[in-house]
């Protein structure tokens, strides 16, 4: 390799992912031991929000430190106001190393760590009992079979990531400062042991592995004796508003960045890259963006908003005494965050 580089922020998609070195040996969670399922996923783009991962920009500190994550293995913690770019980091690193579609899982105050590892519908198998396809469904021994109960499970976002991929997948935490307060703590034995169990599949009395589907739909994931342990850790992006403080053992097994407000430069190569650079109006919303900005809290996706809405709706009937105007767009669309809208 001519660089430690392995994403670059390019936004151009490429085959690095295969310079990563092998990781450190305290992350190293298959070894030789065989695993049931262990197909090559998709390579391609994630087809989520493509044109969002196209038009990232990543400044150099960002860069480093997505690459710091995916050599050491650890979840990248992100923080910084809502609206800097910190949830499309994922969706950057996914489109151009090729690891196929990002997984979100978002947080919210009732979100517990086994939602984000599987679901299991034992109302559904309950209500299947006796009918003539689940009296069927049963191995000459009696027992029950498992590509049958199969049906009843499903993994979560968390669950799918941690799947024995032979290349890593990308796991998107959005929000995590918003989960219960044992959440990271709960997260923190899954993240350093690369695995987890299926209890309802533990104690059921048979060897053999049981197809369950994966929360993107994709190939099903062979779970044997209730247990899954990733093979390639994933590429795991947990976003936070600064809304909580986390425990320090969360912290210290985390590779932390901030993404500080993009100034005026980063602005307009933002809209730019979204938008394209022949846009009226733009420099006057910019403009007014950065001085609400400088008062009260603001998104960067609201001058996006904004410019979109000044291309489309800006002197459209100019003789008409109700034609939008810069200034009353402005108000219309960057309302500061922290304020009740008036």
């Amino acid at each position: 390799m001519s660089t430690w580089l392995i994403y670059q922020g390019t936004g151009v998609p490429h085959e690095g992912l295969a310079d990563l070195p092998d990781p450190p040996p305290w992350r190293v969670f298959f070894d030789d031991e065989p695993t049931p399922f262990d197909p090559a996923h998709q390579s391609g783009p994630s087809e989520r929000w493509p044109a969002r991962a196209a038009a990232y920009q990543a400044d150099q500190a960002t860069v480093e430190m997505v690459n710091t994550a995916l050599y050491l293995r650890r979840p990248l913690l992100v923080t910084g106001d809502p609206g800097v770019g910190k949830s499309s980091i994922a969706y950057a690193v996914a489109r151009e190393l090729g690891m196929g579609e990002v997984l979100r899982w978002p947080i919210s105050s009732r979100s517990t760590l086994k939602e984000g590892l599987y679901q299991y519908d034992a109302m559904g198998r309950l209500e299947d009992t006796g009918t003539p396809t689940s009296r069927t469904a049963t191995t000459t021994n009696g027992t029950a079979d498992a590509t049958q109960i199969g049906r009843y499970f499903r993994l979560g976002p968390l669950g799918t990531a941690l799947a024995p991929y032979a290349r890593p997948r990308v796991l998107l935490v959005d929000e995590i400062d918003k989960g219960d307060f044992d959440l990271p703590n709960d997260l923190l034995d899954v993240f350093e042991e690369g695995l987890y169990r299926i209890p309802e599949l533990t104690r059921l009395a048979f060897d053999e592995t049981v197809p369950v589907r994966p929360a993107d739909d994709g190939d099903l994931i062979q779970v044997a004796a209730g247990r899954v342990r990733c093979r390639a850790f994933p590429f795991v992006v947990m976003t936070s508003n600064g809304e909580r403080d986390f425990p320090p053992a969360f912290l210290r097994r985390s590779v932390r960045l901030h993404l500080q407000r993009p100034d005026e430069r980063q602005l307009r190569a933002i809209v730019e890259a979204h938008l394209g650079d022949a846009i009226d109006h733009a420099d006057m919303l910019i403009a007014a963006f950065l001085s609400k900005r400088s008062i009260g809290e603001l998104a960067t996706d609201q001058l996006l908003q904004a410019i979109y809405l000044a291309q489309h709706a800006l002197g459209a009937s100019n003789s008409d005494e109700r034609a939008l105007t810069p200034d009353r767009l402005a108000e219309l669309v960057l309302q500061q965050l922290s304020q009740p809208r008036t």
